[in-house]
């Protein structure tokens, strides 16, 4: 994990408990505050999956949604890897929907943009899956059940073999936006 702000990583712990279930007691999470655009360029590490929770693309970090910074993270990933990320809202910020998967498209052979209604925002919320090899949507709900017996991840609120499949269903009004 890298997160620019210390802050945010203590606040994190105190106050999300119930979200992180103790992920930074686990020894297998390495913590690195500092720039991850910074850490993008140094490692020599190669991920399965590497999650982008990026600020707004406003100023300084519009640099995080180019081509160039997901180009950083697959040189970063192991050749089956995949990357995600929040994309936006089709409804309140669509050409920022299109600008990020049209730059995760110059970089990745797959680009499956997926919507989950986000009560806090009060709207559906874009995220992608960008790969050179990995289809989420060629997931069955029976396999998706299967992995979180396997794992023994419990107590989820919203994710399920049903609704993994249910967030790769583009309505008509999304299609069009997404390409």
């Amino acid at each position: 994990m890298a997160e620019l702000d210390p802050d945010v990583i203590e606040m994190a712990r105190a106050q999300f408990a119930k979200v992180h279930r103790g992920v930074f007691d686990d020894p297998r999470l390495k913590v690195t505050v500092g720039d991850g655009l910074a850490y993008l360029r140094a490692t020599n590490v190669r991920y399965d999956l590497i999650v982008m929770d990026l600020t707004d693309p406003v100023g300084p970090s519009v640099e995080l949604y180019s081509p160039a910074t997901f180009a950083l993270a697959k040189r970063a990933m192991t050749a089956g890897g995949a990357l995600t990320l929040h994309i936006g809202s089709p409804f309140s910020h669509p050409q920022r929907v299109r600008d990020t998967l049209g730059s995760l498209r110059q970089v990745f052979a797959r680009v499956t943009p997926y919507f989950v209604h986000i009560p806090l925002y009060g709207s559906i919320w874009g995220f992608a899956c960008a790969s050179d090899v990995l289809d989420p949507r060629a997931l069955e709900p029976g396999e998706v059940e299967r992995v979180i017996a396997e794992r023994g991840v419990g107590d989820l609120q919203y994710y399920n073999g049903d609704t993994h499949r249910a967030v790769f269903a583009i309505p008509n009004y999304v299609r069009a936006l997404v390409g």
